[in-house]
């Protein structure tokens, strides 16, 4: 009951340099809103081009749900067999419900060159299990 109280919402000081934020630092954020959307782009083209079906383009977060049915109906076995071959960490879509099952869950939330070494590493995965 006390975590539930203490946690609920947003500390007062948090609130504060949340408005601070907003009212002060508006050339920084449209600056972060448009790397990330440089990354969202680059990361939904290079999925679609490894045959990543993407339903739903993100445009309020830095998550892309990527179907990989095809590769893999497992998405929890599919995610951490990426992770154990090729280091690249990404999120097993039965983990946000049986509904997201085969997908997997990829952040935008990193440099482009981290984003792209994360691609190239996923896209030998997909050629050399789909080789076998």
């Amino acid at each position: 009951k006390i975590q539930q109280n203490l946690f609920i919402s947003a500390g007062a000081f948090v609130q504060w340099a949340g408005v601070t934020a907003l009212s002060s630092c508006g050339q920084c954020m449209r600056q972060m809103r448009n790397t990330y959307d440089e990354r969202r782009l680059y990361l939904l083209d290079r999925l679609r081009r490894m045959g990543v079906g993407v339903r739903v383009e993100p445009t309020g977060a830095f998550y892309i749900l990527g179907n990989m049915k095809a590769f893999n109906p497992d998405s929890y076995r599919l995610a951490f067999d990426i992770l154990d071959k090729v280091g690249v960490a990404v999120t097993p879509g039965i983990d946000f419900g049986s509904n997201a099952e085969g997908y997997i869950r990829f952040s935008y939330a990193n440099s482009l060159e981290n984003i792209e070494e994360g691609m190239n590493r996923l896209e030998g995965y997909l050629n050399d299990l789909a080789s076998r």
